[in-house]
């Protein structure tokens, strides 16, 4: 049997890595009774991690979502490939993400073994951006509010410059596609019935809130990113 402390991370990795999983399922991964398991349970909720507990047959426990933001619990390679996006964020095309994203791989590294402290420094000491004119920064909130709106399935309003000046257009969106230098909607503009691309960076605030739920189309090929491109 796992002793209490390392019993509660392998605990806290199996919550994060499955949505539900039943009190059965968690004591027989831990090789303890369901009684340990909801002791375990409430440990983790002294230390702030919301877990959601559903009773019944059927019943189960579920990692919430919580008011704060409670330590994630990462393997080796979890965290080199978050040190390493953290690191090509302070360069990216996200504007004011830039000084968040190396107060971030600050706190990451200072938390990290040496051995994976060795290969993110390697990482860092021998990469070199490659950056000048050219490059577009999308606002943050305007591309989370877009990515929602395409996850939700509603529509649009977006006010975007065109050669006549800013127009007013209604779009079902579907996709987000970036590259090193720009971010790019791909979406059903209800006005010339027919799919547009637009640049991210050139949409102009503010956004309008959600409007009607649509049903998605077929896209306009199955390689989205070689589309628009």
């Amino acid at each position: 049997m796992l002793e209490t402390s390392a019993r509660l991370l392998r605990l806290l990795s199996l919550l994060q890595s499955r949505r539900d999983w039943t009190g059965t399922e968690l004591a027989g991964r831990l090789g303890v009774g369901l009684r340990t398991v909801r002791r375990d349970i409430d440990r983790l909720r002294d230390l702030g991690y919301p877990v959601d507990a559903t009773p019944g047959v059927a019943g189960g426990y579920r990692l919430g979502v919580g008011a704060g933001l409670p330590p994630l619990l990462l393997d080796d390679e979890e965290a080199v490939a978050v040190a390493i996006s953290l690191h090509t964020a302070t360069t990216g095309s996200v504007a004011g993400l830039e000084e968040s994203a190396l107060q971030a791989l600050t706190k990451l590294q200072q938390m990290l073994p040496s051995r994976l402290r060795h290969r993110i420094s390697a990482f860092h000491a021998t990469t070199v951006p490659l950056t000048g004119p050219g490059r577009d920064q999308a606002d943050p909130e305007l591309l989370t509010a877009i990515a929602a709106a395409c996850r939700d399935q509603r529509r649009l309003r977006l006010r975007y410059p065109g050669r006549d000046g800013v127009r007013v257009r209604d779009v079902e969106p579907h996709r987000l596609v970036h590259t090193p230098r720009r971010w790019y909607l791909l979406a059903w503009d209800t006005g010339p019935a027919d799919w547009r691309t637009f640049r991210v960076d050139r949409i102009q605030p503010p956004l309008g809130p959600p409007g009607a739920r649509f049903t998605p189309r077929p896209l306009p090929a199955g390689d989205v990113a070689a589309y628009v491109s």
